[in-house]
């Protein structure tokens, strides 16, 4: 089972992949949103800003977030960071119901480009 401090990692990984991103998924981790990363196997979420194409942590919550963020990732915190290693398909995974993903349609329409 993946620590804190390995999906914090993976986060912070995935931020730096989404900052040198170019073309369209430039444009997609352009967003300025709420965010929200809900790790079920440890209970706990990261929560903070996705803005000038990266993800700000911005605080580490036992449990479920108290706010609905506007992009909310729930996964295991394995799942995260083999997802970040490119060892799992987000769509697949996605798909499978083994990742969830909630946004507004026009935010996940974008975000696919991403993921």
């Amino acid at each position: 089972m993946a620590t804190i401090e390995e999906c914090r990692a993976a986060l912070e990984k995935l931020s730096d992949n989404m900052q040198t991103a170019e073309g369209d998924v430039g444009a997609a981790a352009a967003l300025d949103r709420s965010v929200s990363c809900r790790i079920t196997d440890l209970d706990i979420t990261f929560v903070g800003r996705m803005t000038g194409g990266r993800i700000v942590v911005q605080d580490t919550l036992q449990g479920p977030p108290p706010e609905k963020a506007q992009i909310r990732l729930i996964l295991a915190g394995d799942d995260l960071v083999a997802m970040v290693n490119g060892e799992l398909n987000f769509a697949k995974a996605w798909g499978s119901g083994r990742v969830k993903l909630e946004a507004g349609l026009r935010d996940l329409l974008r975000l696919r480009k991403l993921l």
